[in-house]
């Protein structure tokens, strides 16, 4: 397939911009995937995966974390989880920078648009950090750097417009919203 060019006209056409960030563009390829259900937050035994392990997995292929289990791995003998499907091309965008909510309202709606063309993803993600040495997180309150600095929420948006929210911080700090 030419999903990587495709995804690389549709977000220069859509001239995504956010005060300046750093972007960068990749393409993952034969890419083992979870399969999930938007109506199945806790996944079902032999039909789809959990929105749990689901976060897992996210955050194994952001960090670039080996998804093969070989046991002479000394960083990760991490697994996708089952079931799962192996995607041929999947394509990353990273943007790096002080983005304000009203740029990220904009990319999830541009990237709710791409679900128009049939032959592309069942679902998309879109993950937000914010920096771990920020200040403040939730609720303007003071941010519990600690020992991670866990600052983040992940966007699951499926084909038909559902979508699931995900958050994560450190055990210091206030609860999200």
């Amino acid at each position: 397939g030419a999903e990587g060019p495709t995804l690389m006209s549709y977000f220069s056409k859509n001239q995504i911009q956010a005060l300046k960030p750093k972007i960068t563009f990749s393409t993952l390829r034969d890419l083992q995937c979870p399969v999930l259900q938007s109506d199945e937050l806790q996944g079902k035994a032999e039909e789809s995966c959990s929105a749990e392990e689901h976060f897992e997995w996210l955050g194994a292929v952001l960090n670039q974390v080996s998804l093969d289990n070989k046991s002479s791995s000394f960083l990760s003998t991490y697994c996708c989880p089952e079931p799962n499907t192996v995607v041929e091309k999947a394509f990353l965008c990273t943007i790096t920078g002080f983005i304000i909510p009203e740029k990220i309202i904009q990319l999830l709606e541009q990237l709710c648009c791409y679900f128009g063309d049939p032959k592309l993803a069942h679902w998309l993600t879109l993950t937000v950090h914010g920096f771990a040495d920020s200040p403040v997180s939730w609720r303007e309150n003071e941010h519990g750097f600690h020992k991670g600095g866990e600052n983040l929420y992940n966007f699951v948006i499926f084909r038909n417009l559902d979508y699931w929210l995900q958050m994560a911080v450190g055990a210091h700090d206030d609860c999200p919203p």
